[in-house]
């Protein structure tokens, strides 16, 4: 298995293919996410692929493919953070590194070390985005916009 995090041949591209239920394109995941996730029922049922991911934040599918598989967010054994309410999700599946201890650290000490934690455990080799990811790609970009996110809110709060 390749690493993760950084490596060219781990860059997802969008696909033609998009979610039957709110339409999105659907972004391609390795059938090796999709069997680690799903939940005991869903394994059982679980197609050849290829799998997207569909990261609309309004709708229950996480997964499907053009035979009609399709697999929602019950169907999954770790909730999937694109489809939790803003500032409630895990981000990085990895090393736990969630929206709730990135704010309340913010909010302690006025910064947030969660991306250059998440860059030591890349560098250290540790990290396992391909498979714990539900998106089944590195988590840094997303770790790093939520960071973002929480600075900015909480300079608007400070602002009013």
């Amino acid at each position: 298995m390749s690493s993760c995090c950084g490596s060219p041949d781990r860059v997802r591209a969008a696909v033609t293919s998009r979610c039957p239920q709110s339409g999105a394109k659907g972004l391609t995941v390795d059938l090796l996410t999709v069997k680690a996730l799903l939940c005991e029922s869903a394994l059982r049922v679980v197609g050849e692929g290829p799998y997207r991911f569909c990261a609309d934040p309004t709708c229950a599918v996480v997964y499907f493919d053009d035979e009609g598989h399709v697999f929602n967010t019950a169907d999954l054994r770790v909730p999937v953070w694109q489809k939790q309410p803003v500032g409630a999700g895990r981000i990085c599946y990895c090393f736990d590194e969630n929206e709730a201890s990135m704010a309340r650290e913010f909010a302690e000490t006025g910064r947030c070390d969660a991306p250059q934690r998440v860059r030591a455990h890349i560098a250290a080799g540790r990290c396992a985005c391909e498979v714990r990811n539900p998106r089944g790609a590195c988590c840094l970009g997303d770790v790093m916009k939520a960071v973002a996110r929480i600075e900015a809110e909480s300079a608007s709060v400070i602002q009013k």
